[in-house]
């Protein structure tokens, strides 16, 4: 058997960091760029529009969004507003998709997420790195900027929404959790977290933050009271407390139990040796903190997670440019490609699982796009279960039913 390849799907003329997508849009936003540093190296976000072309998930440039001498290294989205974290600041983006003047009927549907024919930008564009604005489609106005670090090498690590988007959460290198009122951006909370960088945020029930520190810890947070401190190992005594540190947290929904819900982290070695020891997936919990399930993601340091819509899938990047897809119920690997990346995965998403994500589906049980340094945008499918229908399990019932009493008449003459 050949070994899985990801399909390229786009690729930009610079670093990408982020990727996320839109809920309701067949959009996907993806940004990065080369930094404050005179490299010649642009900084943007780029807006993709994806469609099925002949029966295969494409990604076309709709519109580039310069972002100056900023990279940006973090993003959240919020229907259509974007939260981007760059250097020190988390910068406010509303971006809102037009009609161009004197488009057809079809077209402005497409602008506007339905399906309908569009010029498509070629691939040979892409990859000589053209990034032509097509402003008559998207607009982008910038609304706030806020400064959310303040260490001598400051940089915002992560930022996230609640479920409601009243809130917006920032953590970076100083270890503080900032709390600030969306849309106004007002700062409500701010308080020391973690003695070192915050690497990850996850937003739960009543507003309850989890953060990755790494100072080794991961903490729940109501406000800027800790309700507890999560301990990965407690079960596990063969491995030291400070053996291993906190890379990522998610929560997920818990498929066909709507009241449930599953705090994911991955814990990384701490120390790079010879023989590399396997990072670490554990499930939570998502109301009582609790663990769960504990079990091994591989040798290769995991650097990003995503959670699936459902629940039903994790999303792996490495350090190694490898992506993995694991069962959220079991937290076994069901999909992996080595090395898709040439370097070090920054991001991963799963395509949403609407009515319009599934239209981009096609079939397939989940997509999931992954986003490195090597500037590209690569799409991995997870196909469909084949399953029979039920009628023609009925019919194979009834036939082994009728076997049996045939088999038994035969080896026992007058059984009937």
């Amino acid at each position: 058997m050949s070994p899985r390849r990801a399909a390229e799907l786009y690729r930009a003329p610079f670093p990408l960091y982020t990727v996320r997508l839109h809920p309701r849009r067949p959009l996907a936003i993806t940004a990065g760029g080369g930094g404050a540093a005179k490299t010649g190296i642009r900084n943007g976000v780029h807006f993709l529009q994806l469609e099925q072309v002949g029966g295969q998930l494409s990604a076309s440039l709709l519109h580039s969004h310069d972002t100056e001498t900023r990279a940006t290294m973090t993003m959240a989205l919020a229907g259509d507003f974007i939260a981007a974290g760059q250097d020190a600041d988390c910068h406010i983006l509303r971006f809102s998709l037009q009609p161009p003047p004197g488009r057809s009927a079809a077209g402005r549907d497409a602008a506007g997420g339905e399906k309908g024919p569009r010029k498509r930008k070629g691939p040979s564009a892409a990859a000589q790195g053209e990034t032509q604005n097509q402003t008559s489609e998207v607009t982008v106005e910038s609304l706030h900027s806020v400064r959310t670090d303040f260490s001598p090498d400051a940089l915002q690590k992560a930022v996230r929404f609640n479920a409601d988007c009243s809130l917006l959460v920032t953590g970076g290198a100083d270890g503080f959790l900032r709390l600030w009122e969306f849309p106004s951006m007002k700062k409500t909370l701010e308080f020391k977290a973690h003695d070192g960088e915050i690497e990850d945020i996850a937003l739960g029930p009543d507003n309850k933050v989890v953060t990755a520190g790494r100072d080794f810890q991961c903490c729940v947070w109501q406000r800027d009271q800790l309700v507890t401190g999560l301990c990965w190992n407690e079960n596990l005594p063969g491995i030291p407390d400070k053996a291993y540190r906190y890379q990522a947290c998610r929560f997920g929904a818990v498929e066909d139990n709507a009241g449930a819900l599953r705090l994911y982290t991955v814990q990384v070695p701490h120390k790079r040796e010879r023989r590399p020891p396997p990072c670490y997936l554990t499930k939570w919990d998502g109301r009582s903190f609790l663990p769960l399930l504990t079990r091994p993601c591989g040798s290769e340091v995991v650097s990003c997670l995503s959670v699936s819509d459902s629940g039903t899938f994790l999303g792996l990047g490495t350090v190694t440019g490898s992506v993995a897809i694991h069962i959220a119920f079991s937290l076994q690997r069901l999909y992996y490609v080595k090395e898709a990346h040439g370097i070090v995965v920054t991001d991963v998403a799963f395509v949403p699982e609407s009515q319009r994500g599934r239209e981009l589906l096609a079939g397939n049980e989940a997509a999931l796009l992954s986003v490195a340094v090597d500037s590209r945008c690569k799409l991995h499918l997870l196909p469909g279960r084949r399953s029979l229908p039920v009628w023609l399990l009925l019919l194979l019932c009834a036939g082994l039913i009728v076997a049996t009493i045939l088999l038994l008449q035969l080896a026992f003459p007058g059984f009937l």
